[in-house]
C-alpha cells in the first residue's frame, strides 16, 4: 500500500501552525487537495499562497458548530468532495486544578478539545458517504493515557477523544469510514508558547525544551511537528486501510516506563543505592 493521497480531498483544522501546518504540507506533498482551517487568517493565507491551487484557506473557529459545518461544506464544494478529515485544532485548555475548577472553565476545555472533534466527524459523514468512504484522524495526547502529562480538563478531554474515536470507528465502519487517533508526546509546537508570549521568551522556552528531551524520554531529541504529520499521513492514506478504531503513540518512548527502564545513568545510580542498602543489611546481620 502507498501513502499517496492523489485525488483525495482533506480538511485539516488548526492548520496554520505547528502540527496542522506540517500536516498540510505533508498532505499536499502526497498529492491531496487541502482545505486548511484555522482562526489565524494571516498565517492561513500565507499557507494558501505557498501551495497555489492545492491548498485553500478557510477561517474556522472549532468552538462554533456553524463554522465546522460550513468548513466541511466549503471543502466539498471547492474540491468536489471530502475524503479525509484531520481534527487537529486545539490548545492546552484551562490549567486550573480540580479543586478550583468552575463549570465554565471545564466547558471551554471540553468544547475546544472534545466537542469540536465530535462535531467535525458529524459534519464530515455525509460528504464521506457520498464518496463511498473516508478516513478521519483525531489528535489526542499522551495525557489521555497517563496522569501528570497535562492539566486535568485537557487530559480528560483527550481521553474522551480516544474513546470517541474507537466508538466512531465502530459506528462508521458500515460506511467504509475509518477513524483513528494520534497521541503526541513531547512535541515542540506553540501549545507551550501561546501567541501572546513575546518572541524572545518563546525562543527561550523552545531552547529549554530541546535541552530537556534527553531526560524525558528514550529518544534523545524533542518531537517535531512533522513527526505527527507523518503519522497523520499514514492514517489518512491507503497504507492504513486495515487500521481503524485505534491510536498511534508518537512520544519518543516517553510512556515505555520510568526513567530507570531506559537511562543507563539512572540505572547505575539505582544499582549503587541497592548495593549500599545490601551492604548495610549485611553489616546489620553480622552485628545482630
Amino acid at each position: 500500500m502507498t501513502t499517496s493521497l492523489d485525488g483525495k480531498v482533506a480538511v485539516i483544522t488548526g492548520a496554520a501552525s505547528g502540527i496542522g501546518k506540517a500536516s498540510v504540507e505533508r498532505f499536499a506533498e502526497a498529492g491531496a487537495r487541502v482545505l486548511a482551517a484555522d482562526i489565524d487568517v494571516e498565517a492561513g493565507r500565507a499557507l494558501e499562497a505557498a501551495h497555489p491551487g492545492q491548498v485553500v484557506f478557510h477561517k474556522c473557529d472549532v468552538m462554533s458548530e456553524d463554522d465546522i459545518a460550513v468548513t466541511l461544506e466549503v471543502a466539498s464544494q471547492t474540491f468536489g468532495g471530502l475524503d479525509i478529515l484531520f481534527n487537529n485544532a486545539g490548545a492546552g485548555g484551562s490549567p486550573t486544578p480540580l479543586e478550583e475548577m468552575t463549570g465554565e472553565l471545564w466547558d471551554v476545555s471540553q468544547n475546544l478539545l472534545l466537542r469540536s472533534v465530535a462535531l467535525g466527524m458529524r459534519y464530515a459523514i455525509p460528504h464521506m458517504k457520498a464518496r463511498g468512504g473516508g478516513a478521519i484522524v483525531n489528535t489526542a495526547s499522551i495525557a489521555a493515557l497517563q496522569a501528570g502529562m497535562g492539566p486535568i480538563a485537557y487530559s480528560a478531554a483527550k481521553a474522551g477523544v480516544l474513546h470517541l474515536s474507537k466508538c466512531a470507528a465502530a459506528e462508521l465502519s458500515r460506511y467504509n469510514i475509518r477513524v483513528n487517533a494520534i497521541c503526541p508526546g513531547f512535541i515542540l509546537t506553540n501549545i507551550f508558547t501561546p501567541g501572546d508570549i513575546p518572541s524572545q521568551i518563546k525562543s527561550a522556552v523552545q531552547l529549554t525544551m530541546r535541552g530537556m528531551a534527553h531526560a524525558a524520554q528514550p529518544v534523545q531529541r524533542p518531537g517535531e511537528a512533522d513527526d505527527i504529520a507523518q503519522a497523520a499521513l499514514y492514517l489518512a492514506s491507503p497504507a492504513s486501510s486495515f487500521v481503524t478504531g485505534t491510536h498511534i503513540l508518537v512520544d519518543g518512548g516517553m510512556l515505555v516506563g520510568p526513567r530507570s527502564s531506559w537511562d543507563p545513568e539512572e540505572q547505575a545510580r539505582r544499582l549503587k543505592e541497592r548495593e549500599k542498602l545490601w551492604a548495610g543489611a549485611a553489616e546489620l546481620a553480622q552485628t545482630s
